[in-house]
């Protein structure tokens, strides 16, 4: 499998004394699991908004599934993000008055076509298909996650970005959603992850480690190795 994400030399700043990211090159494989660690103000976050097209570099180049996304304009940018990234966010950004379904389909509406069908497919595989006219003040935090993976998942898009994904679950809800994660990753999905936990990022088949805006170190997961059901047990604390 060849290189699904190649961030070249990228720079980015917020003004003349803020460098979130300076000069960080990486290189992440079709259906690889990485997750990215650092301290907070590191550049984690900042990172996986650029990877995500979410916000663009100052300098440097981001090559994305082959297609250089840096310098795309927004228009474009918006319908290779939907076409091609699913995203998974720590807060759900799901809209409170949309049910479950509906938040699935506003996805589809974005990229151009209404499934209902397949929105009710998708949520019944994240475990909610009893729960699609539900609105999330109805949901729980888990089940508003699984929400948000089925509304990253219903375009088909060939990247995964997750930033912290479990921070705001307890341990049973969190192990639940990391079990969907890596069934991503074993469906042939490249998942990003951006985590605080050295144990989630053991789930991972590598990890990026960034300090004050740099790469520090680049290495296989110490769990690598290690049983695909490890994920039930791992703490997410």
């Amino acid at each position: 499998m060849g290189d699904m994400i190649r961030v070249e030399g990228v720079v980015k700043d917020y003004d003349a004394r803020t460098r979130a990211l300076d000069g960080v090159s990486l290189t992440i494989r079709e259906g690889e699991w990485t997750a990215i660690m650092g301290p907070s103000g590191s550049g984690k976050t900042t990172l996986l908004n650029i990877m995500s097209c979410l916000d663009s570099p100052t300098e440097g180049r981001v090559v994305l599934a082959g297609t250089i996304v840096t310098g795309l304009a927004e228009k474009e940018l918006t319908r290779f993000r939907c076409q091609n990234i699913g995203l998974i966010f720590q807060m759900y950004h799901l809209v409170p008055y949309l049910t479950a379904l509906e938040n699935v389909m506003l996805a589809q509406y974005y990229s151009g076509t209404v499934d209902e069908a397949q929105a009710r497919r998708v949520l019944d595989e994240v475990g909610l298909g009893h729960r699609t006219g539900h609105v999330p003040a109805h949901l729980s935090g888990g089940e508003q996650q699984r929400v948000c993976i089925a509304r990253a998942l219903i375009n088909a898009p060939r990247i995964i970005m997750a930033d912290e994904p479990t921070g705001n679950l307890d341990a049973a809800n969190g192990r639940r959603v990391l079990e969907l994660i890596r069934k991503l990753k074993e469906d042939g999905h490249t998942v990003v992850m951006v985590t605080h936990s050295q144990n989630v990022a053991a789930l991972a088949d590598r990890v990026i480690e960034l300090v004050d805006g740099k790469v520090v170190s680049d290495a296989a997961s110490p769990g690598r190795t290690g049983a695909p059901a490890a994920a039930g047990a791992v703490s997410i604390s």
